[in-house]
């Protein structure tokens, strides 16, 4: 049974068998906006309902952090400009992290249409034990690239799972983010963190929202308010 998290809840990364949770995914399910609009019928007579669909562009993305809290991996979208990102003194994006402990699914561009599909639309795996040893943080966090803000979006969850991109074998966790605040306005969502304590990793369930316009602006949020 999958453990179903809570804003702010923070949970060990231990199976139920009490082995530790090392090699897993870290999914991101979301859908496009699908709404009906009243258009005039044919030749003009009369009206009909005809359904519209706006593609909804979210990138995940993450930032690892070391213990003297400096910014030393990321993986976020190679498509971010690199003289938008040198303002914010940030490099530029990347889909691999180093010692391809962190990879990447790549983007997607338009969200589920039709309802949930049950799949995540973009994914990052993560392999713990292939960390360099001084990565102690790593924030997962979401940027939405067109001009819809979270309260338009039907559903954004946020899950881990043992398995592959392509096949699910066991939810150990799933976060629906969606479900705990009021994101009118907002673009930006800092959903997670896996961190170190004791020399063992934790997960904690953040889910806050901004306004942020580029995920420069989240970095930053991230490096000012969140990295401890």
């Amino acid at each position: 049974m999958a453990i179903r998290l809570e804003k702010g809840q923070r949970i060990n990364l231990e199976k139920s068998d009490g082995k530790k949770l090392v090699e897993f995914c870290v999914g991101v399910n979301w859908g496009a906006i699908e709404y009906e609009v009243e258009e005039a019928g044919f030749l003009g007579f009369g009206k009909k309902k005809v359904k519209k669909t706006i593609d909804v562009d979210l990138d995940l993305s993450c930032v690892m952090f070391n213990a003297g809290q400096q910014l030393c991996d990321h993986l976020y979208s190679p498509l971010y400009k690199p003289e938008i990102l040198a303002k914010f003194g940030l490099p530029n994006g990347k889909l691999v992290s180093n010692n391809n402990a962190l990879k990447h699914s790549g983007d997607d561009l338009e969200g589920d249409k039709g309802g949930d599909d049950g799949l995540d639309n973009e994914i990052i795996q993560v392999n713990l034990s292939a960390l360099k040893p001084e990565v102690e943080q790593i924030f997962f966090f979401i940027n939405n690239v067109g001009k819809e803000d979270f309260s338009q979006i039907p559903y954004a969850k946020i899950r881990m799972y043992e398995g592959t991109p392509s096949k699910v074998s066991s939810v150990y966790a799933e976060y629906n983010v969606a479900a705990e605040s009021q994101y009118s306005g907002k673009r930006a969502l800092i959903m997670a963190k896996l961190y170190k304590k004791g020399g063992e990793w934790k997960f904690n369930a953040i889910g806050d929202a901004f306004d942020d316009q580029f995920l420069g602006q989240t970095i930053q949020r991230i490096m000012q308010s969140y990295v401890k």
